[in-house]
């Protein structure tokens, strides 16, 4: 291990990336434009688990994972990313002919762990897995890098494991929405943590909350990436005991957390007419009596 990190000094790292769906998320875009662009890391190719891309693949992938939520899903997915669009439209069309230039190394298959995809990976020669919304991965894969692998978790670890984690967050009142950047291990979310980082979440948005925190996230990711390029990387024990391990919210959950978002909407409204309401007293001058 030492050799390669005297190796690393004079190259870049070379990293493979692992991740899901039949589509690449808008943060998976924005990580995988982020390694090809800088000069320090080599972005070899990723491997996403998917049945397909077409449209019948997206929408049977969210039935699996929603069920009847999954056309309300597509619908509100569909929504967000033409608002993107249009409030971005030309940083969104570099991305999209960014990524569209990498197809090549971008690899959609049925099986992750597929014996022709731990030979390919085999062959890529990485020093450094990278994870990013992919479904769990098996030691056989995420150790197979150099350096093993590291994972971006959007929930503070150990407390808020699994799915969902900055709705529940969020859902239960906290006053921050947290990242984690951690060396993947045989647990659900208990490996070592290499940066953690948090935003507040004050009266804010789900939508909201969430872009600044996946912002947040690619930054932390970059920096641990370097860090573990230059051997300087940082590597501690998630504090206390394991959390509650997180799901999907049930429709239920979801009903109340959308009122919670709405009162606190109109809490801001009245705040802000209040605001601009004239003060009945203001004539007599601050601090003074009637």
């Amino acid at each position: 291990m030492a050799s390669i990190q005297d190796d690393l000094k004079n190259r870049p790292i070379r990293v493979v990336l692992f991740g899901g769906g039949p589509v690449l998320e808008r943060g998976v875009r924005e990580f995988i434009s982020r390694l090809e662009d800088h000069p320090e890391i080599d972005f070899l190719g990723g491997f996403c688990q998917s049945q397909g891309q077409a449209l019948w693949d997206i929408m049977r992938d969210l039935w699996n994972r929603r069920g009847f939520l999954a056309a309300p899903i597509l619908v509100m997915n569909i929504g967000s990313a033409l608002l993107n669009f249009i409030r971005q439209t030309s940083k969104e069309t570099k991305l999209d002919r960014k990524i569209k230039r990498l197809s090549d190394r971008l690899h959609f298959v049925p099986d992750i762990h597929a014996d022709e995809v731990l030979s390919q990976v085999r062959d890529l020669k990485p020093d450094l897995g990278l994870i990013y919304s992919s479904p769990i991965l098996k030691p056989q894969l995420f150790e197979r890098p150099g350096f093993g692998t590291l994972g971006i978790h959007h929930g503070k670890l150990p407390e808020y494991r699994g799915k969902k984690t900055v709705f529940w967050a969020m859902y239960n009142g906290e006053s921050t929405a947290d990242v984690t950047i951690q060396k993947v291990n045989a647990g659900l979310d208990t490996g070592e943590i290499v940066r953690q980082g948090n935003v507040a979440i004050d009266n804010r948005s789900l939508g909201s909350v969430w872009r600044d925190l996946e912002s947040l996230g690619l930054d932390l990711y970059i920096q641990a990436i370097l860090e573990v390029k230059r051997g300087t990387a940082s590597y501690q024990q998630p504090p206390g005991k394991k959390g509650k391990l997180y799901h999907d919210p049930k429709l239920s959950q979801i009903i109340i957390f959308w009122l919670k978002q709405l009162n606190r909407g109109l809490r801001v409204f009245r705040l802000l007419v209040n605001s601009r309401s004239p003060n009945v007293d203001r004539g007599f001058g601050a601090g003074e009596e009637n």
